[in-house]
């Protein structure tokens, strides 16, 4: 059984705990957040800070939903406390501090896994298995939200500051990872960001290239609504899509069966042991060229 302990009790956190409470092999050990009102009624000893829970011992595993500016810091001490990570995407905000993390996680020989739900989305998969390796003229990955639909009481989902920017920072790596699964590595050719007043990017474009095919990311989060869908057009001219929230009802209704995934993912790497090849930081290296290469 892996004692996990989870950091930040915001909107994505009730994804995970459902799932540690649906799955075998894990337990939810202890919670960590600054808000007495957000950790308490979990039935579980309970922290202010991540340091206090890595030292008491009691979790054989970190999960972290904090906030975005906040994933590096946590990462690292739970890191060099030898306890394997499952941090939500995206890595850090930071590009330097997310290469100096990956750093320390394969110098310590630790699990820093970091969670892209979306590989886990039971129509993504099925698409996958639909195109089955056939070669791809093109892909297009959209996510349209309207993030205050989404962030419940996390207001720092609109901090640039601590969010990393806007759409490009937070759900770019989702999306651009759900690319890199059908093409694989991808080579950033543009990038097209619009900002509000405070300095969010609410509208984006990313273009990118695999090795043979031309990947479109369109990141909207002042969307009416909610679509979120890949579109693969074969060399043939035949397109296959899937719909990510398709079969899924209730408001991020495919977030249940997702995080799941990503967890039982997360528990057979702390079973496997060792550091480990992850999309992490190439998510965040994409997403640091884009904002570089800002409308240029």
């Amino acid at each position: 059984m892996i004692r996990l302990g989870v950091v930040g009790l915001g909107v994505i956190s009730r994804f995970y705990l459902a799932a540690i409470d649906r799955l075998d092999g894990v337990e939810l050990a202890a919670v960590c957040d600054p808000r007495p009102e957000a950790r308490a009624g979990h039935g579980v000893p309970e922290f202010p800070d991540h340091r206090a829970m890595l030292d008491a011992g009691l979790v054989d595993a970190v999960v972290v939903t904090a906030p975005n500016d906040a994933h590096a810091a946590i990462c690292r001490d739970a890191v060099e406390a030898g306890l394997p990570v499952c941090v939500e995407k995206p890595l850090d905000i930071d590009l330097a501090r997310g290469q100096e993390l990956v750093r320390v996680a394969r110098e310590r020989d630790v699990v820093l896994f970091t969670a892209f739900h979306r590989r886990y989305n039971d129509n993504v998969l099925t698409l996958m298995s639909e195109v089955d390796g056939r070669p791809l003229e093109s892909l297009t990955v959209r996510y349209f939200e309207r993030i205050e639909d989404h962030v419940g009481t996390d207001r720092w989902y609109l901090d640039a500051a601590r969010s990393g920017g806007g759409c490009v920072a937070d759900n770019g790596p989702n999306a651009l990872d759900v690319a890199r699964l059908f093409v694989g590595p991808l080579r950033l050719c543009g990038a097209r960001v619009e900002r509000d007043a405070a300095g969010v990017d609410r509208h984006a474009v990313l273009t990118a290239r695999g090795t043979a095919t031309a990947v479109r990311v369109e990141l909207d989060w002042s969307y009416p609504g909610e679509v979120k869908d890949v579109t693969a057009r074969l060399v043939d001219g035949r397109e296959l899509r899937a719909d990510m929230l398709a079969g899924h009802d209730g408001f991020k209704g495919s977030l249940w069966h997702e995080y799941e995934g990503v967890l039982r993912d997360f528990a057979r790497a702390v079973a496997a042991g060792g550091a480990r090849a992850d999309g992490g930081l190439a998510a965040l290296a994409l997403v640091d060229e884009a904002y570089r290469r800002e409308n240029t």
